[in-house]
């Protein structure tokens, strides 16, 4: 059992709320635009360290017609996602050995994966598994913005909490945690380097502004409630027995935001993603 992500990096709940809203239908049109994968056909796609599943949980709404295999080496992640969405075949599985035969997707697919493995192994077996003329599709994260409410300001509990909180061995660094990052130039060469042809590149761009009037209120709610409960897992991770004050803090301010939301003063508050998106195809070597 593998847990290291989901314990040290990045919850089940902070992952797969954050992309749940990344992914929504809402911004289908940016990533089909790059995609360019054909929705009647009946591929067989491969999503690689898919987390929690919001990404595969998307991919089969977007393309319902498409078996959909999802794999990731955490094993927290793995279990909520086969508890909670259908339609996808969730499985533990290795990037750099993926436990599948030569040429057996249509398509493979990572989002936020590339930057943590070595590139030889991480386009070398999407080109193992892809058949001849097979889709590779990699997504990056990108800087973007982030702008806060003053609601949701830091409070004294949470920064009292973690100023108690002993420091520890940065797991991030010994886990090798974005080792591989490159540049938006040199991701699309990486990707030529290592057999795919037609390379393209582009970008979509997510801004999660609950105030502004074109989300309903459902969503612009979810948009608050995914950094409650971020705030909420980060707490509870560092697994100390003095977490309630804190705990309380975030549930305050939280509420706080809400009301404010739901009585017309708006705060303005943003957080604006930036995922640069490549596309590529798989030629037989000559």
């Amino acid at each position: 059992m593998n847990n290291i992500w989901s314990d040290h990096v990045q919850g089940v709940m902070t992952l797969y709320l954050s992309r749940k809203l990344r992914f929504d239908d809402l911004f289908f049109s940016q990533y089909d635009r790059i995609f360019r994968l054909d929705r009647s056909k009946d591929l067989k796609i491969l999503e690689i360290g898919c987390g929690p599943g919001a990404l595969a949980e998307a991919l089969h709404r977007w393309y319902p017609k498409a078996q959909i295999t999802a794999i990731d080496r955490d094993s927290n992640f793995i279990s909520y996602a086969q508890k909670n969405i259908t339609g996808v075949s969730f499985m533990e599985g290795d990037a750099t050995q993926l436990p599948f035969e030569d040429e057996s997707f249509d398509v493979a697919i990572s989002n936020t994966v590339q930057e943590h493995i070595e590139p030889a192994a991480f386009w070398g077996e999407q080109r193992r598994v892809l058949k001849p003329g097979g889709i590779c599709l990699c997504l990056s994260a990108r800087k973007g913005i982030q702008c806060t409410a003053p609601c949701l300001e830091m409070t004294d509990e949470e920064k009292k909490f973690w100023d108690s909180i002993p420091e520890s061995e940065d797991v991030r660094e010994t886990c090798g945690v974005g080792a591989f990052h490159m540049s938006e130039a040199e991701l699309p060469a990486s990707m030529e380097k290592h057999g795919f042809k037609n390379v393209a590149a582009g970008y979509a761009l997510i801004d999660l502004t609950p105030d502004a009037p074109k989300y309903p209120e459902k969503m612009a709610e979810a948009m608050i409630e995914e950094g409650r409960q971020s705030s909420l897992e980060a707490i509870r991770s560092a697994h100390s027995d003095h977490a309630d004050k804190a705990i309380a803090a975030v549930n305050n301010k939280y509420d706080e935001r809400l009301r404010l939301y739901r009585a017309g003063i708006k705060q303005w508050d943003t957080s604006v993603s930036v995922t640069m998106i490549l596309r590529g195809t798989k030629y037989r070597l000559q």
